[in-house]
């Protein structure tokens, strides 16, 4: 006599026969080149006729990369760089953005849309077109096009602000933030989103006590709003940062795609391995730091 299977049982299948797909997708196309790039982080790796040949160098790849590579600790400190001074922007606009969508005025719905578009159309190359790296695309019209986010007119502006007397290295970070301004926004919609979806959760009897509490909008922001965002900055941090490190247009990444095009697979991997450590280091702290702020709910 067959036992007969209880309705918990078939839910618990149904489940499994749900993600089966996204498991099997794991293993094959994660997994699977995880392990795969692992190993051929330490050999020599040689292709023939379709087939892998692996040749044991140890630790050699590595020293390659950090040692005899002339390039890449250059452009892996440039990327830190980047990702230090850009992060914090980035939030920083995204959450001043979402509390501004959040609002009720003419034109909220596409005003959304427009900051979420980048999200839908960010392949490479638009871009690089719209960033002005053209070199790839082959597109001199573009050329033209790009100028419009150029700002090489930072120290004139400075200037006839009244603000003389910054050093060049300041004036150099100045412009870098000011020609990157284009590519902070495009890198926001996600983060947008994130936030705009935790100002949503704050309940209106909130916002009417402190109205009648007689809050402004500054007390308002800092005892109610930021609050309530804390754990969504947690969730965007570790989005931008990760993005930010995985972008292929970044140049560590184009350097690892380089190496990997030139039949170097033992080498890339290897750097690919010592920028996948430092981007765990890098988000491992960058958690510890959110979590130790006084707003942030760890329970």
């Amino acid at each position: 006599m067959s036992k007969k299977i209880t309705y918990r049982k078939r839910r618990e299948l149904w489940g499994y026969g749900f993600i089966s797909l996204w498991l099997v997708g794991t293993v094959v196309f994660f997994l699977i080149p995880l392990l795969q790039s692992l190993w051929w982080s330490f050999n020599d790796v040689e292709i023939d006729t379709g087939k892998s040949i692996t040749k044991w160098v140890g630790l050699g790849n590595y020293s390659y990369a950090v040692n005899t590579d002339e390039k890449y600790l250059v452009y892996l400190k440039d990327t830190l760089i980047e990702t230090l001074w850009k992060t914090p922007l980035i939030l920083i606009f995204s959450l001043f953005t979402a509390v501004i969508l959040n609002q009720k005025f003419k034109g909220r719905t596409l005003a959304r849309a427009v900051f979420f578009l980048p999200v839908i159309i960010a392949t490479g190359p638009v871009y690089e077109i719209i960033s002005g790296d053209i070199d790839r695309t082959g597109n001199i019209g573009a050329g033209q096009f790009s100028t419009l986010f150029s700002t090489d007119l930072i120290g004139e502006l400075l200037q006839f602000l009244g603000i003389y007397g910054i050093s060049d290295d300041m004036n150099g970070m100045i412009s870098q933030i000011a020609d990157n301004i284009f590519g902070i926004v495009w890198s926001s919609g996600i983060q947008i989103l994130l936030f705009l979806g935790a100002l949503q959760n704050i309940p209106e009897s909130v916002r009417e006590s402190a109205i009648l509490e007689g809050a402004d909008g500054w007390v308002y922001f800092w005892k109610i709003t930021f609050p309530y965002v804390t754990p969504f900055i947690l969730a965007n941090l570790i989005f931008t940062v990760i993005d930010t490190f995985t972008n292929p247009m970044n140049a560590v990444m184009k350097k690892i795609i380089s190496m990997r095009s030139d039949f170097k697979f033992g080498e890339a991997s290897a750097m690919a391995w010592i920028y996948f450590g430092i981007i765990l280091a890098s988000v491992s702290l960058a958690t510890a730091i959110i979590k130790k702020s006084s707003y942030y709910d760890n329970k």
